[in-house]
Parts: C-alpha cells; structure tokens; sequence
C-alpha cells in the first residue's frame, strides 16, 4: 500500500486550486509572449507605417491562427492521449504516440511553408487586403511563411512538454523568442527602414529561437521516452492524435475563418461607415490581436485541466474530475469579467498604444470594441467545457462547442446583420453568438454529470 502511495500521480493527489496555477501560468504566458509577436510588430508598424501598414499585417493575421490551429491538431492531440495512456498505466503507447506527433510537427511546417509561399498572392486576397495594402500585405506575408515550421513547433510542444510534466520549459522558450522580437522590431522597422518586412524578418528571427529551444527539450524527457523507432509514421496511432486534436484544431480553424469573414465585411461595410475601409480593418485586426491576450488566459486554465482530467478519468477518479471543471470554469468566468471592464473602459488608451494623435481612429476602436466585446464576460465557460469533454476523450462534444459559437452562429449571423445595418451588424454577431454558447456549454456539462451520477460514477452533488 505505501508503495502505491508513493508512485501516485501528482495529478491524483496535489490540491486542484495548486496544481491548476502550476499548469495554467506557464501556458498562459507562454501564449500571452507568442501573441505579443504580432502585438509588437502592430505597435511599431503603427507608429512607424500607419494605418496602411497595419492593415496589412492584420491581413496575414489569419494565417498565424490557421498554422496555431494545425500546431494544436498534433499536440492536443498527442498531450491528450498521452495523458490518458499514462493514467492507465500505458507506458508504450504513451511513448508511440509523442514519437509519431514529433514526426507529423515537423513535416506539417515544412509543408505549410512551402504552400504559404509559393500562393502568398492568392492568399492576402482571400484574407480581405485592400487595394492600398495588397503590396505591403504581400511582403509580409512573404516574409513570414518562412518561419512556419518554427511557430507551428512551439504551440504544439507546449502542449506536449505540459503533457511531459515541464510546462515552465515552453515559457522559458517563448520569452526569449519574443525578446529577440522586441529588440529586432525597432532595429528593422526604423533603423533599416525596412517597414512591415523588417518586422516580419524580426518575427521569423524570434520564432526560430524559440522553436529551436523547444526541440532541445526532446534531450531531457521525463514521462515519455523518445525512441527512433517511434518516429515511424502509422495511421491507428495518426488516427488518435487526430480525433483528440481535432477539436483544436476546428476551434482555431474556425476563428481564422472569422477573422476572414470580418476581414472582408470590415472592408466592405468599413467603406460604407465614416472610418474608411483601411481603418476599419486595422481597428478590427488591432481588436483580435489584443483579445488574444484575454483568450491566452482562457487557453491557459482550459490546457490545465486537459493533463488532470485525461489522467483522473483515465484512472476512473471521476469526483476529482467534475471539482477540476468546476474549479476551471469558475476561475474562466472571472477573468472574463475582468477583461470585458477592461475593454469597455480602456479601449481608447489601447488604441493609443497603436496609433497617436488621431481622434477617429480612437472613436473607431471604442465604437468596436462595445460593440463586439459586449458580452465577452461569458467568454471563458465555452473554453473550459470544450477542454473538458477533449480531455475525458469525447471529441464530438468538445466538437460542437467550436462549432456552433462560430460555424453556426457568429460567422451567419455577422454575414446576415452586416447586410440589415451595416458594420454595426457584423460587430454585434459577436455578443450573440457568445450568450447562446454559453448557455449550451452549461447544458452539455450537467447533462454529463447527470449521466455519470446515474451510471454510479459520481455521488449525486
């Protein structure tokens, strides 16, 4: 018994409240540094291009999610599974499964290089570039397709090195990456005069730092084993990865299609309003990029309990799984709340940040930000409940959280409101598809623990 004892998990064991922080605040700053790459580049290209230049590298804004959302496909998937082989005792499988995901990274970023490069052209058009951007949107998209393979890794491995038991590693990676990012923007954009391929150069520079730290860590594995003959591609244990990745994968994927759709309406409907079509798209790209640090935390708390839930419910502690979403959520809805004051009280000094000295645009960036972000307070319950049902195995539940907030609900209705009143349409399918969400997230999850009371899995709470 006492030899039991010893070789319990952490994830058993160790108070949730504790080992949520653990996990979660290196996720999140590891993120939070990954999005201030574009943070940084929208900065000193706003004071030192303008509007023009920030639209245009809001036009290959997308493309960064889309690679976030294949980088996720591969180490959700390989994080999930691996925590739930090793709740079971799975040891082999475990090592199988990070083997072939390290495989699949490395050749899904050479290969979306290659795709991003050769049709960059095609690309930015898609996106929703404006006449007076297509240029510069095209240099920077350029640019930054080379770097692919490095930002593709360091997502992913996140993800696995949590798996791992090292999250505090990726943090450390993504710091000094977005170091050399903030020390390159300036010496590019203003030294060398080099505009939006400055900054893309100094992003690419900084991915390729931090990716090239992460590989390091396969030299110092802890609760997996990384054998040669793991790297052998097979389609079963492709297969898993996939079904459990699949979720971040629609998730991501999805909001890349947003942020094209509204690309697009804030470019056609923009004309039409007093701010202009170029405005309107660099408030909007300004708008998600900022958002991206609120999301980062929600990404944070719901990566946390993916590890304790796969591992818990693998060893059937189905109690201290419903605590952990319960715990997770809670904290979600609280940051929620704080980041929406934040947006409906601070929106003109963020947009001070960005640009100086121009009163319409200040008007535009508080005007969107109400507008969008009016019920962003109940952002965080859909992002823990799709973690949730990912990491006790469920992807088809976990699916339909992503799903609907966007496939079903913003990206319809932005398309259809847009049409009845303009850019206020586009911006208010936002806080519509928010409240619907939320309510069914809260459906979803009580329905399953009612399922698992009656099954004898819980005590009735």
């Amino acid at each position: 018994m006492v030899n039991m004892q010893t070789n319990r998990s952490p994830l058993e064991t160790e108070p949730l409240t504790k080992l949520l922080f653990r996990y979660s605040v290196p996720t999140t700053l590891t993120l939070m540094v990954n999005y201030i790459y574009n943070i940084v580049d929208q900065i000193f290209v706003g004071q030192g291009v303008g509007i023009t230049g920030m639209a245009a590298i809001n036009i290959a804004f997308p493309l960064s999610i889309l690679v976030n959302a294949v980088s996720l496909l591969l180490g959700d998937g390989c994080a999930a599974n691996v925590s739930l082989c090793l709740g079971r005792r799975e040891q082999e499988n475990a090592n199988k499964i990070f083997g072939q995901a390290v495989t699949w990274i490395v050749a899904s970023g050479i290969a979306l290089a290659f795709i991003c490069g050769i049709f960059a052209p095609h690309i930015v058009t898609l996106f929703g570039t404006t006449n007076t951007a297509y240029g510069e949107s095209l240099a920077y998209m350029r640019v930054i397709a080379i770097g692919i393979p490095f930002q593709l890794i360091c997502p992913a491995f996140t993800a696995m090195i949590r798996a791992d038991g090292s999250p505090q590693y990726t943090m450390k990676c993504m710091m000094a990456g977005a170091v050399v990012n903030i020390i390159l923007d300036p010496v590019f954009i203003f030294g060398l005069k080099m505009g939006v391929v400055g900054a893309g150069i100094a992003t690419v520079i900084g991915e390729m730092a931090a990716g090239i730290l992460c590989l390091l860590y396969l030299c110092r594995l802890q609760s997996v084993q990384l054998e040669k003959g793991a790297l052998r591609p097979t389609w079963p244990v492709l297969k898993m990865i996939l079904q459990l990745g699949f979720p971040s994968l629609l998730t991501q994927g999805l909001t890349a299609l947003v942020q094209i759709v509204l690309n697009n309406l804030m470019r056609v409907y923009g004309e039409a309003s007093i701010y202009g079509s170029d405005m309107a798209l660099s408030v909007y790209g300004m708008m998600m990029k900022v958002y991206q640090l609120a999301h980062s935390m929600f990404v944070g708390v719901s990566s946390a309990i993916q590890p304790i839930n796969g591992y818990n419910f693998g060893a059937k502690n189905y109690q201290r799984v419903r605590q952990t979403y319960r715990l997770a959520t809670g904290i979600a809805v609280v940051i929620s709340a704080v980041w929406w004051l934040v947006y409906m009280v601070f929106s003109r000094q963020i947009a001070g940040l960005f640009v100086a000295d121009n009163q319409l645009y200040f008007d535009c960036t508080q005007h969107c930000f109400r507008l969008y972000m009016m019920a962003f307070f109940l952002y965080g319950v859909h992002m823990t409940t799709g973690s949730f049902f990912q990491g006790i195995g469920k992807p088809t539940r976990s699916l339909l959280v992503p799903l609907i907030r966007q496939g079903v609900l913003l990206i319809p209705l932005a398309l259809v409101m847009s049409r009845l009143i303009g850019l206020d349409g586009a911006l208010l399918a936002a806080p519509a598809a928010d409240t619907v969400t939320c309510l069914l997230c809260v459906a979803l999850a009580q329905t399953e623990f009612r399922r698992w009371e009656k099954a004898g899995m819980l005590s009735p709470s």
